[in-house]
């Protein structure tokens, strides 16, 4: 992920080729010892024998009076972003730069024993092995301004310094061609490897393993060879033939992962079930070939060697006519003539924004985070952490991403059954990722961030401005009117959004964290897209969807996500002192403590343990959950905390023994809740294609019922939802929104919104005019 680069963007114009200069500081803040294998812990990956017995965190760092930090000095570029020096240059939690990848990738296949072997190898994923918390937090204490000594303890010895933080590693997963089978690569790299720009220096190989009866996520690069392989074999061609289609470049064949729905569907075979799609002959650009499903044609292709192994014509469906209504462009919607009354709205910043960035540090109003970036789950918020006046910089959350999503269909007909995709363990969330300078989805001043990843053959590939980081006025703050003297205070409220957009086959999805100055963090995704839909016979109409155009119906289905929350709410770094707690909403029953039958009351309930912890939202008695320190308390002598409040949401309408539910069984609940640890990180496994183990993630990790009544915590929120189509959703289905919030509760001892300045005078708009309306901290609005 890019973060030299300071790609600043004001309404989405194309920015220039400049960039910023980053002023340097030397890292004196660090001494040069040599025990420096006493900071990184268990994370390290050095020998047991390089560590004293007898070593501990505490007698890591020296005294914070004795050292004299660096001051986080800062520039101001020609754009207006505040960029704070920086110390070193790959922070532990950076994404793996693109020589980075080059040098694992090239580690891995040099070690390969034969040519055969080497050659056959495919590299699914190359990722950063995070390193332990108590190397984030020795990094962000002396290594990384702003430099915060307050993460880790003082001791009255006076700690060591390390002279230079463990060594970075990558973790490849691997698919071998040749052998069918996967495995896991770790890498150690080093700061010259991470410089290197060719990719030529080599790495070290730490460890592989092959993992047994597993198929990795499937690649672009395999469904376009896919496409290319059921196009050309003659009995699809004669099938297609049968429907009027004799030009292939017409067909559109969509290579989905087979799931698991019997023996047949095991791991020895790496499968798709490709669904057919047909264009229109037009001359619009975007032909939009999903207005067209090919239905009652059967393939199953053989990934490994690239070859169809079952092919079977078993109905003869018409293709649906073509619908007038089924593009999009400009020009060709509905009577080819589009809007014209919607006048320019423009977000300018002219003093710049409001945040300040150094590589991939944000801080802003208070928060302060870091941005990662992974192939499987796209975005990944780092290190949450508020600035709370005298208390100091105080934790929320060690990490924050989506790390699964399943769209299970409610249709029992094929192909439709066995459309359960898991867009992020199949797939991958940021592998699908949008470039937004294609098509830019944010306005006002943006500073964008690139994404690097392996692609299938072990080449780098980079999906520029990738992640939009930018501010947003989000209507009022709060306000007030004193009706006995008519004065009145309003605030404007400001939040920073952090977001990514992919495509998975048809549908868009964005993914938003949105960071607000009364001390929330709202979750948020954006579906938009197509509708994947299915053709009908004339005169045939189904009760397991919506008939949108002629011979053209769209099923229901459903849209689930799972956010993972690694949670630290005023935990330093190797603290658990957190626990969650239920609260539920009751009505008082009626006697002498409710005379008038009016009282309710909140109840709180401890989640003790994991299997206690297996919980589902429920409106009817605004259920929350609270996670607590269990060692701090705000000035009413209250825990500290935060709540989570779900937004809209549900669970999964299949039967108890629906099959994608054997791979699926985290659904079953919209909250879980674990104790940290560091490889349970995918709610249904690491390779969920294919899976043929039942339960396996999260369903069977909390079977072990760890006790949560004082831990780090670790939470799974499940949230959904049900999509019965409408005529309005087609031939592009509007932004529906769904999330959660993360809210302080008892955190601060008043609210953090209170000392927000109000706003400049409003302009009065007259007549045609157009006025501009200043808004706190440089935004402006053109209205």
């Amino acid at each position: 992920m890019a973060s030299t680069q300071e790609k600043t963007t004001p309404c989405c114009i194309p920015k220039t080729n400049d960039k910023t200069k980053k002023s340097s500081s030397s890292s004196s803040s660090t001494e040069v010892l040599q025990n420096w294998s006493l900071a990184v812990g268990s994370g390290s990956g050095l020998s047991e024998d390089s560590v004293p017995k007898t070593a501990s965190m505490a007698a890591l760092i020296r005294s914070a009076e004795t050292i004299e930090d660096p001051p986080a000095t800062k520039t101001t570029t020609s754009k207006g972003i505040s960029i704070m020096t920086r110390a070193q240059t790959s922070h532990p939690l950076d994404p793996l730069s693109a020589a980075e990848i080059s040098v694992a990738v090239a580690t891995v296949r040099a070690a390969g024993a034969t040519p055969e072997v080497r050659d056959s190898m495919r590299f699914v994923e190359v990722v950063l092995v995070e390193p332990d918390k108590h190397v984030v937090a020795l990094a962000d204490a002396y290594f990384f301004p702003p430099f915060q000594p307050s993460l880790l303890p003082r001791t009255k010895r006076g700690p060591v310094i390390p002279s230079k933080l463990p060594p970075r590693r990558a973790r490849l997963v691997v698919y071998s061609k040749r052998s069918n089978e996967t495995s896991i690569w770790i890498v150690q790299l080093s700061e010259v490897h991470a410089a290197t720009r060719g990719g030529h220096h080599r790495g070290k190989v730490i460890s592989s393993k092959v993992v047994p009866d597993v198929q990795p996520p499937m690649d672009a690069m395999e469904y376009a060879e896919c496409e290319a392989v059921v196009k050309d074999f003659p009995l699809f061609q004669e099938a297609m033939k049968k429907r009027g289609i004799e030009d292939m470049d017409l067909v559109m064949v969509d290579a989905w992962c087979a799931g698991y729905h019997s023996d047949a569907d095991a791991p020895s075979r790496r499968l798709a079930k490709p669904l057919i799609f047909c264009r229109t002959e037009s001359d619009c650009p975007m032909e939009n070939g999903y207005a067209r499903p090919v239905e009652g044609i059967h393939v199953l292709v053989d990934m490994q060697n690239m070859v169809v192994i079952e092919f079977e014509d078993r109905k003869l469906v018409p293709l649906p006519p073509a619908d007038p209504l089924r593009n999009y462009t400009a020009g060709e919607t509905r009577g080819g003539v589009d809007r014209s009354d919607v006048k320019p709205l423009q977000i300018i910043q002219p003093e710049g924004p409001s945040f300040r960035i150094n590589g991939n540090f944000i801080a802003w109003q208070k928060w302060n985070f870091r941005i990662g970036f992974t192939p499987r789950e796209g975005l990944v918020i780092y290190s949450v952490a508020y600035i709370d006046g005298s208390r100091g910089r105080r934790p929320v959350a060690h990490r924050l991403s989506f790390v699964e999503m399943v769209v299970p269909y409610g249709d029992p007909n094929a192909p439709h059954y066995r459309k359960n995709a898991f867009d992020a363990g199949e797939d991958g969330l940021g592998k699908n990722a949008h470039s937004l300078k294609k098509g830019c989805d944010c306005l006002g001043y943006i500073k964008y961030f690139d994404a690097h990843f392996t692609n299938f053959t072990g080449g780098v590939e980079t999906i520029e401005n990738c992640v939009c980081l930018h501010e947003e006025d989000h209507g009022i703050l709060w306000k007030h009117q004193d009706w006995r003297t008519g004065l009145a205070e309003v605030r404007r409220s400001r939040r920073l959004t952090v977001s990514f957009v992919c495509t998975v086959a048809n549908y868009e999805y964005g993914f938003f964290w949105h960071f607000y100055q009364d001390g929330k963090i709202e979750a948020e995704v954006k579906l938009t897209g197509i509708l994947s839909l299915g053709a009908l016979q004339p005169g045939e109409t189904r009760k397991y969807g919506t008939t949108i155009a002629p011979g053209l119906y769209a099923p229901v289905h459903q849209h689930f996500f799972v956010a993972r929350m690694d949670m630290a709410v005023d935990c330093k770094p190797g603290e658990a002192f957190n626990q969650v707690v239920e609260v539920n909403l009751k009505v008082e029953e009626p006697g002498k403590d409710n005379v008038h039958n009016n009282a309710f009351y909140a109840e709180e309930e401890l989640l003790r343990s994991e299997l206690q912890s297996m919980r589902d939202c429920n409106p009817l008695t605004a259920r929350h959950w609270i996670i607590r320190n269990t060692r701090n308390v705000n000035r009413t002598g209250q825990l500290t905390g935060f709540k989570l409040v779900p937004g809209s949401n549900c669970l999964p309408l299949a039967g108890s023994e629906a099959k994608f539910l054997r791979r699926a069984a985290f659904l079953k609940h919209n909250l879980w809740v674990t104790p940290y640890a560091p490889e349970e990180m995918y709610p249904g496994g690491e390779f969920p294609n294919q899976n043929p183990r039942v339960g396996e993630g999260l369903a069977t990790w909390v079977k072990q019922n760890r006790s949560l009544e004082e831990a780090d915590i670790v939470l799974w929120y499940v949230f959904g939802v049900t999509h019965v189509p409408r005529l309005e959703d087609w031939p592009v289905m509007p932004v529906e929104h769904i999330g959660f919030m993360l809210m302080p509760h008892g955190f601060f001892n008043c609210s953090p919104a209170i000392d927000v300045p109000p706003s400049a005078t409003d302009l009065e708009l007259k007549d045609n005019d157009i006025a501009t309306k200043p808004i706190q901290n440089g935004m402006i609005a053109k209205l």
